[in-house]
């Protein structure tokens, strides 16, 4: 186990869903840019690093029969399968490291929120593209909420990379077209509050 599974699946382990301070009772924003990007409730699509969200519950109920969770904890994907209980049959739980996963299918909708701001190294960075690119076939579109530039510097103990519009566009680079962006304050559960964006992009192609 390396030591960023180890870090998840311990903080997954001591804490309950609603003690981490990511936590969102409703991912409206996510689900939002969801919808906005495919109303085919038949679309494939993955949520990176979804752990216990509750995103996928509210896919489920919008109709999406296609959906991928991605995550380095499986502890934190076991709390997400008991919480939806039988309808957790009807999704693929996938334990796996972004940066180094090998997606085994294409995907019309890849999300990412609050994974790919803990990349703090390019490297981690660039092979986090790397599988972004082998995933998100042409036509498919590219959601990824982080830290704002004026939001914290730290999660969970760990640094990290905030980003904009601007920096998430040159990470993934000019095949990958801008199709919107938002700001978003999250309450966490102690109700402070955390400067977050969420970009979306649209594979060129297709």
């Amino acid at each position: 186990m390396s030591d960023r599974s180890a870090h998840w699946e311990n903080v997954y382990l001591t804490k309950g869903e609603a003690e981490v301070s990511w936590f969102q009772n409703s991912p409206a924003t996510s689900l939002d840019l969801i919808r906005a990007a495919t109303p085919d409730h038949g679309a494939a699509i993955i949520d990176i690093g979804g752990g216990a969200s509750r995103l996928v519950d509210a896919l489920l109920q919008d109709g999406y029969r296609d959906v991928s969770v991605l995550d380095l904890s499986a502890n934190a994907l076991d709390a997400a399968k008991k919480r939806i209980g039988g309808a957790a049959s009807m999704v693929d739980w996938i334990v796996a490291d972004a940066t180094t996963w090998q997606p085994a299918k294409t995907y019309e909708v890849w999300h990412d929120r609050a994974a790919f701001h803990f990349l703090t190294d390019p490297r981690d960075r660039a092979a986090y593209v790397e599988r972004l690119r082998s995933a998100v076939a042409p036509g498919g579109n590219v959601i990824i909420a982080t830290f704002a530039p004026d939001g914290p510097e730290k999660c969970s103990g760990l640094p990290v990379q905030r980003h904009d519009s601007a920096s998430l566009a040159a990470a993934l680079g000019p095949e990958f077209e801008l199709v919107e962006t938002r700001s978003e304050t999250h309450h966490t559960p102690w109700d402070s509050t955390q400067a977050f964006q969420f970009s979306r992009f649209r594979r060129r192609g297709a």
